[in-house]
């Protein structure tokens, strides 16, 4: 009678769960009878003829590894069997199953536990290899991390029971929704994150007022218009990655930097780059480094009237700041930029996290192929960037937006991130190749820009540095380095959070919190700064802006060329420009 209730509900009947039982116990037993042969194979060979060959797996640890694996899971069958099946506190935390039915169903219980019990085993299976290159090492991590996270069976209509139960509630019209959204997504070559109907340039994004004020074929620069009576006499000059958009610093109104930064008394500068086009297949870090930023801080210099300018660099631009305060601190020009601010940037690429997976020769060979145009179409990179963090910003989409047909929530981060731009075929490829695989940034005098040999240790420019303690994309390790080659003062911050809401953290939002070293003095490394750090809650803005202050605390009236288009650069359009909006 149990049996065939169990077969009317769809469950597998007893006689079913135990034949499963059996081929499954009887696989592991096959595979830990072969990891025995491998072994002693391995060992009568070193017996006999000296030492062998070592195998790429160590035959110890994968036996280990696969008794483990076969208890965990004759026990698990066992308990399920036994309808005694225990939830598992560990994936209950994990959100792809916080849906009860992962926990309280035994068969969707069953499922995920197995699928727990195997991904674990994956990832400690490819830690056993040996005699590999660390990158090599690492790829193969990197790569079973992604198939565990592909794999999971939340992934899927049949073993994901919201979704089960969302098919029965609208008759499948999810599972059609789903399949018009997926074409959609194929048909412009990206994932959708967000509602983007919800989002119009220049009205509730990228809406701080301003106008664009100098243009150039690579870049346009911003100036804002002062909302207080008086300013700092000092501009700021904000150079974004040409990797995203510039409005990352100026998204809804409540989470604007750039705002903030004009209510707060500053004079502020945004450069906003051109998406890449056939036209700058040549384009190189000679291009950003005088065309781009030493132009944009001349014309400010020379717009205001002023000696100096604090320089802003975010990401990639912050390396390229760095590039640009050595080649101006061996022109004898270094009293330009009266301070530095770095927000998650590299220079030393020594530990650069899991982006240097993707720096290898057949990876190289991929990326100069796919820019043959002369640009790379910034779906690749934003693929690349959604690759690292596959769980969240690819699979979570995939359940939400094509097997739930939720409705996408507007979000103005995720607009950002699906806002992509196309970068210049050579300083893509110099990028990866000098700085990512070569890490030529730090041996003096390797990288040459107009003529000028780079030596980071000529920067006496007091620098401001910010890393996310959460960051994927620069670590906070390889953040750190930069305080291990400048020569100026350094204050060194660590923000709460990642690469971007690290970042873009109002102090209006009371979230998050950063660390400091009581006396600014930047020990050896980031653990002995951490074991004296000081927290404060909230945002790291504030600091920053009286870091700044302190540079210079002069004010100025905030009339004549401190507003847009009323000095000797007429005003072109309004912000935020042209340049942003092209693809």
């Amino acid at each position: 009678m149990a049996d065939a209730d169990a077969a009317g509900t769809g469950i597998p009947s007893l006689d079913q769960m135990q034949r499963w039982t059996q081929v499954i116990g009887r696989a592991q037993q096959m595979i830990l009878e072969k990891a025995a042969e491998s072994a002693l194979q391995a060992d009568s060979t070193r017996t006999a003829s000296g030492p062998a060959p070592l195998m790429p797996f160590d035959p110890e640890k994968i036996a280990t590894l696969q008794a483990d694996f076969a208890g965990k899971g004759i026990a698990l069958w066992q308990q399920f069997l036994d309808g005694a099946l225990p939830a598992n506190a560990a994936v209950s935390r994990d959100a792809r199953f916080k849906n009860a039915a992962w926990n309280e169903h035994p068969l969707f219980s069953l499922i995920h536990q197995s699928y727990a019990l195997a991904s674990d085993y994956l990832l400690q299976l490819t830690d056993t290899a040996r005699n590999l290159d660390p990158q090599v090492r690492d790829r193969v991590r990197f790569a079973t991390q992604g198939l565990v996270d592909a794999l999971s069976p939340s992934n899927f209509p049949l073993t994901n029971p919201e979704v089960i139960e969302r098919t029965i509630e609208t008759g499948g019209e999810n599972l059609l929704i789903g399949l018009g959204r997926i074409l959609a997504d194929m048909e412009k070559g990206q994932l959708t994150h967000t509602d983007v109907a919800q989002f119009r340039l220049g009205e509730n994004i990228a809406a701080t007022p301003g106008k664009v004020i100098h243009e150039t074929p690579l870049y346009q620069l911003i100036q804002y218009s002062p909302t207080t009576e008086q300013v700092l006499e000092t501009p700021v000059v904000i150079f974004p990655p040409w990797i995203n958009r510039f409005y990352i610093l100026d998204l809804a109104p409540q989470k604007s930097f750039v705002r903030w930064a004009v209510d707060q008394g500053l004079t502020v500068f945004m450069v906003s780059w051109k998406s890449a086009d056939e036209s700058m297949k040549h384009v190189c870090w000679d291009d950003y480094v005088i065309g781009g930023q030493v132009d944009a801080i001349d014309t400010v210099r020379d717009l205001l009237g002023v000696e100096s300018v604090h320089a802003i660099g975010y990401c990639v631009a912050g390396t390229t700041l760095a590039m640009t305060l050595a080649l101006l601190a061996a022109r004898g020009q270094a009293d330009k930029v009266r301070s530095a601010t770095f927000l998650t940037s590299q220079v030393d690429f020594s530990h650069a996290g899991d982006l240097t997976l993707f720096v290898g020769d057949e990876q190289l060979r991929l990326v100069e192929q796919l820019s043959a145009p002369g640009y790379l179409d910034g779906r690749y990179m934003a693929a690349t960037f959604n690759l690292l963090r596959g769980r969240d910003l690819i699979w979570n989409y995939v359940v939400n937006n094509y097997l739930l047909a939720r409705d996408y929530a507007p979000f103005d981060l995720l607009y950002w991130n699906g806002d992509t731009t196309n970068l210049p075929a050579a300083w893509h490829l110099d990028y990866l190749r000098d700085f990512y695989r070569d890490n030529r940034l730090v041996q003096p005098e390797s990288i040459v820009v107009a003529g000028t040999p780079i030596d980071l240790r000529r920067i006496e420019t007091p620098a401001y540095v910010q890393a996310g303690r959460e960051d994927h994309i620069a670590p906070p390790e390889s953040v750190w380095k930069i305080t291990r080659h400048l020569q100026g003062p350094i204050r060194f911050v660590l923000a709460g959070s990642g690469h971007i809401a690290g970042v873009v953290n109002p102090p209006a939002a009371g979230k998050y919190q950063y660390w400091t070293s009581p006396d600014d003095q930047c020990p050896a490394t980031l653990d002995d700064f951490i074991a004296e750090a000081r927290e404060t809650r909230g945002s790291w803005w504030p600091d920053w802006l009286g870091w700044i202050a302190e540079r210079n605390p002069a004010r100025v009236k905030a009339k004549g060329a401190r507003k847009p288009g009323k000095g000797k650069l007429a005003a072109i359009e309004d912000a935020p420009g042209r340049y942003v909006g092209m693809r």
